[in-house]
């Protein structure tokens, strides 16, 4: 992670001085400072120290000199925000705001599972890029044209991302994974969707915040990325397919370490696994899909609407023991608290842009009572 060290904000400090502690063992400074730099390179000793003497007893605890540790959940003083949601329906709760400030605003250790669909590093969902979405012209998104008579959805232009974009999203999800920590719960599986030519930097990201890579989930859907000739040399090269023709979309598992057995997390937090299909079929990382339904566009407009076919099968599996409460920090439309809700469970969303939030107030009972 060497490449994103040079590009990390002042608060990333912060946020790594948070990521390497606990509250179960105070470490001394030095280990303190060592883990701090294993995550952001050369910091200066000051910033550590000076982070960690502010925030004594607020945060931490020094049960001796030179040795810190997190003071636990219910001793602190976090002073969070009293934030209102925009919106409820059934069972899942949305809050409108920036995913980062409403996160860090959310009960600590509250959360039993993740499902969610990000914006990459936000290249595509910028306020310019959005624009150009909706007017339906260009920038890094392709609007193509109409194929056998399908109308093609809009497609982020992955292949287009330059290095430093690519630093960006592994700044963004090291940044995520950062700040989904302290409100899961020990065990919690954070599942996020993805792209074969991206999710490796996904996968590094969460890991180095902390997570445990647990492999992925193979959504199997024909899209149309990919297959083409050589662009403006097609006819020379017909026999030549530029990329593969995409047939897979991977869903990233992450999960935040438990620090003891499954059965231990189970019992504890409901968390730890994932919820088996039935008696005598797990919950495999294989799982065929389709496209979302017109019908499903029809009600939340939204360029990245998942089919609730899919999402339902992942929403119920997160949850091991079919109890707890699932979050989508990027809800975008609320494809996914409308698949909790169709399965009974609780959700809560944040989403950002006002668009989304407003189409998510019938989207989401409109997508909950699809068959």
């Amino acid at each position: 992670m060497d490449s994103i060290h040079a590009r990390l904000s002042p608060g990333e400090v912060r946020d790594a001085i948070m990521g390497v502690m606990d509250a179960t063992a105070a470490l001394p400074l030095a280990e303190i400072e060592r883990r701090v730099e294993d995550r952001l390179g050369a910091v200066r000793s000051s910033s550590i120290r000076s982070y960690l003497n502010l925030n004594t007893p607020e945060l931490f605890e020094r049960p001796a000199r030179g040795f810190y540790r997190l003071r636990p959940p219910q001793q602190r003083n976090d002073r969070l925000k009293q934030i209102s949601p925009a919106l409820t329906s059934g069972k899942s709760v949305l809050y409108e705001g920036d995913c980062f400030e409403t996160l860090a605003n959310l009960p600590r250790h509250s959360i039993h599972a993740v499902v969610t669909d990000p914006p990459y590093g936000l290249v595509e969902y910028s306020p310019a890029e959005v624009e150009k979405l909706r007017a339906g012209k260009g920038g890094v998104w392709r609007i193509p044209p109409s194929f056998d008579g399908s109308k093609r959805a809009p497609l982020p232009r992955f292949t287009a991302l330059k290095p430093h974009e690519l630093i960006a999203i592994e700044h963004f999800f090291y940044r995520f994974g950062l700040a989904l920590k302290p409100v899961l719960l020990p065990g919690a599986h954070v599942l996020i969707a993805s792209n074969p030519l991206v999710y490796h930097h996904v996968t590094s990201a969460m890991e180095y915040a902390g997570f445990e890579a647990r492999g992925a989930i193979a959504r199997l859907v024909m899209t149309m990325r990919g297959g083409d000739r050589p662009k403006n040399a097609h006819e020379e090269f017909s026999g030549v397919t530029v990329m593969p023709r995409s047939m897979w979309e991977p869903w990233v598992i992450m999960r935040l370490p438990s620090g003891g057995r499954v059965q231990d997390s189970l019992r504890q937090s409901g968390t730890g696994g994932f919820r088996r299909v039935s008696d005598d079929r797990p919950f495999g990382d294989v799982i065929q899909s389709s496209p979302t339904r017109p019908k499903e566009r029809a009600i939340a407009n939204h360029p990245s609407l998942k089919p609730q076919a899919f999402l339902r099968q992942v929403v119920r599996g997160v949850l091991p023991l079919g109890t707890g409460v699932v979050l989508d920090p990027f809800a975008g439309s609320g494809s996914t608290l409308a698949a909790a809700n169709a399965v009974g469970y609780s959700s809560i969303g944040i989403e950002r842009d006002k668009t989304y939030v407003a189409m998510a107030r019938n989207a989401i009972p409109a997508l909950a009572s699809l068959r």
